[in-house]
């Protein structure tokens, strides 16, 4: 059967189409895929790893999350000239961005003579106006450069309590830098004195907040002690320093294990300073140390370059002689020795009339008696007008007789000088004798035995034969007795029961005799600057007028309390004012004088919690967070 042409020809076309389709498919998935492989090695080459790609036909998709715009715009743009552009399709999204950390705020304070200068990173909601008027009240008028920069983000917790303590601290630290971030504060400081770098350092721990991390680095420049003193004892009460003087701290090491070898017991103390005649000193104190052992006993004082070598009654006078001949010929050049030797103790039977004798005690409440004999009236009438100066005038009982018989020549000047050493102790007795001054008491100083050593060796000369046994009380200590916030807040009571503090009817003006009150008032919370703690001025009114009005007004009044203590320059930063109006009645405000009570300002203590700042505001009198209700301060 023959096929017709009509079939044959369209037979021959659908195999021309099968066969083109079929090439165009073929050719189709040749390009997909070669794009594919070309356009994904471009982009790992361009380290894109993140991409992802895949075809359809010509189309190349490019997918994938970019961690940037940028790094987007790169990809396709790498794609694109991998194969035409047009054929590209973007699929690609950008990571989100993380949120921007809050900055860590930071502030550095400088102070010196020249003023202070701010330095650092704040909250934009701190009122840096209000904060440098702050820091110029408590550092005296002092210029304030501030050089801060602020920026707009949360205060962060622990920022308030750290700023307001950095400002306290500036306050009491002419020359200081301190470094404030949240929860932390570093204060380096020199103070004029080793006394009040030990102050410093008890007062600013004391005052430190809870949460607070707080470094302390105070120096002192070292004291000039003049004489440079050194006195070392070996009697029946053990070995022992009564004065100690070095001026480095290996010659200290050095002294203090020559004493330990000597018979000392414990670590022993021996002052650093300023006036030492020579660098020998250490080896000078060694050598006598070490003689005094060999004696076994006597005293050994240094007054700068004078040595006296005083030997215990009874010494052997050959061990003597060898003893104070090796030293006075192994001291370095520049010291001095005068070695003594005492006469024997008298013989039963042999011992004369009674020595001379004349004894001061001090009382503890203050009260001083002066006993024994004086040589003429006008060593009385020195004496007695010394002890007045010394002691007061009204305090010192003078029973002291004049009789020259038997008195040293010096004896006006070791009766001096024993008082002088007395009024170093809070309470005690001194007797002088002869050849011999003792004195026992007991001092608030740490470092009175020291002193009075010191001074007796300058006035009686370094051989004299001084026995000292003063003891330290820290009940008596003037950093042990800071009165407590009760105190503090009574004396204010106290002040308030005499004189009110009171206002023209309807004004906020402290003036007049209530001037004088807050004078009164910023004296006592001056004493009391190094006491921790919070405290309110609260103002109250009677209740005649309309309520919200009385509850503006008692707002104002006690914040114009507030600012005139700060105008006084008392530290406010631990001051907060807060208005009650007539919420708290303590009369009856249907009497004139029931309303005349209830018209007032208190003080009172709060609770550190009670008194915390709001995060969300900054008060305008300290510079730190405030937690007033609103309409609590009006200006």
């Amino acid at each position: 059967m023959r096929l017709g042409p009509k079939i044959i020809t369209v037979g021959a076309f659908a195999l021309a189409a099968l066969l083109a389709w079929l090439s165009a498919t073929l050719a189709a998935g040749v390009i997909e895929t070669r794009s594919h492989s070309a356009v994904r090695t471009a982009l790992i080459e361009a380290n894109h790893e993140w991409a992802r790609v895949h075809t359809d036909g010509l189309q190349v998709h490019v997918g994938g999350e970019a961690p940037n715009e940028a790094a987007r715009f790169n990809a396709l743009s790498v794609s694109g000239r991998v194969v035409e552009a047009s054929r590209v399709i973007d699929g690609t999204t950008v990571r989100p961005a993380a949120p921007v950390a809050a900055p860590a705020f930071s502030v550095e304070i400088l102070r010196n003579d020249e003023g202070v200068q701010l330095i650092g990173l704040v909250p934009a909601a701190l009122d840096r106006e209000a904060m440098a008027e702050e820091i110029r009240a408590l550092a005296e008028g002092v210029e304030v450069t501030d050089f801060l920069e602020a920026a707009d983000y949360p205060v962060p917790p622990l920022w308030v309590p750290s700023l307001n303590y950095a400002l306290d601290a500036l306050a009491r630290l002419p020359r200081s830098k301190i470094s404030v971030t949240a929860g932390a504060v570093s204060i380096t400081a020199i103070g004029n004195s080793r006394d009040e770098q030990r102050r410093l350092e008890t007062m600013l721990s004391r005052l430190s907040p809870e949460n607070v991390a707080v470094s302390l680095d105070i120096s002192a420049p070292r004291p000039v002690i003049t004489p440079f003193t050194l006195r070392f004892l070996i009697d029946d009460r053990g070995a022992r320093f009564d004065a100690c003087s070095a001026d480095n701290e290996r010659g200290r090491d050095r002294i203090l294990a020559a004493a330990r070898a000597a018979g000392m017991e414990g670590k022993g103390a021996c002052t650093l300073g300023l006036g030492v005649p020579t660098p020998e000193w250490p080896n000078a104190v060694i050598m006598g140390i070490e003689a005094l052992a060999r004696l076994e006993g006597g005293s050994l004082t240094f007054s700068d370059a004078d040595v006296a070598l005083v030997a215990a009654q009874g010494t052997d006078p050959a061990l003597f002689d060898d003893v104070a001949g090796a030293l006075g010929s192994n001291l370095p050049a520049v010291f001095s020795l005068n070695a003594v030797l005492p006469e024997p103790a008298a013989e039963p039977g042999d011992e004369g009339p009674p020595p001379p004798e004349f004894t001061a005690s001090r009382a503890p409440e203050g009260a001083v008696e002066l006993r024994g004999r004086l040589p003429n009236a006008t060593v009385h009438a020195t004496v007695e007008s010394f002890a007045r100066a010394r002691f007061g005038v009204d305090a010192v009982y003078m029973a002291a007789r004049q009789e020259a018989d038997g008195l040293p020549e010096d004896w006006p000047v070791r009766v001096l000088a024993g008082l002088a050493a007395l009024s170093e102790v809070d309470h005690g007795r001194v007797t002088v004798l002869e050849s011999s001054l003792s004195l026992t008491g007991t001092s608030g100083n740490e470092n009175a035995r020291a002193e009075i050593a010191r001074l007796l060796a300058e006035k009686l000369g370094e051989e004299a034969d001084i026995t000292l046994a003063v003891t330290y009380d820290e009940r008596l200590d003037p950093l042990a007795d800071l009165p407590t916030p009760e105190e503090c807040i009574r004396r204010i009571e106290v002040i308030l029961a005499a004189r009110k503090i009171t206002f023209a009817p309807g004004s906020t003006e402290v003036e007049g005799e209530s001037a004088e009150v807050v004078d009164e008032i910023a004296e006592a919370l001056r004493a009391c600057r190094d006491v921790d703690m919070q405290i309110e001025i609260a103002g109250h009114t009677d209740s005649q007028g309309r309520e919200q009005m009385n509850l503006e007004l008692s707002e104002a009044r006690a914040l114009a309390v507030l600012e005139a203590l700060g105008e006084r320059r008392v530290p406010i930063s631990r001051i907060r004012s807060k208005g009650y109006g007539e919420t708290q009645p303590i009369a009856d405000n249907d009497t004139a004088e029931g309303r005349e009570a209830n018209r007032r300002i208190e003080f009172r203590l709060v609770a550190a919690g009670d008194a915390a700042p709001d995060e969300d505001a900054i008060d305008d009198a300290d510079g730190t967070d405030t937690a007033e209700p609103e309409g609590e301060r009006t200006e």
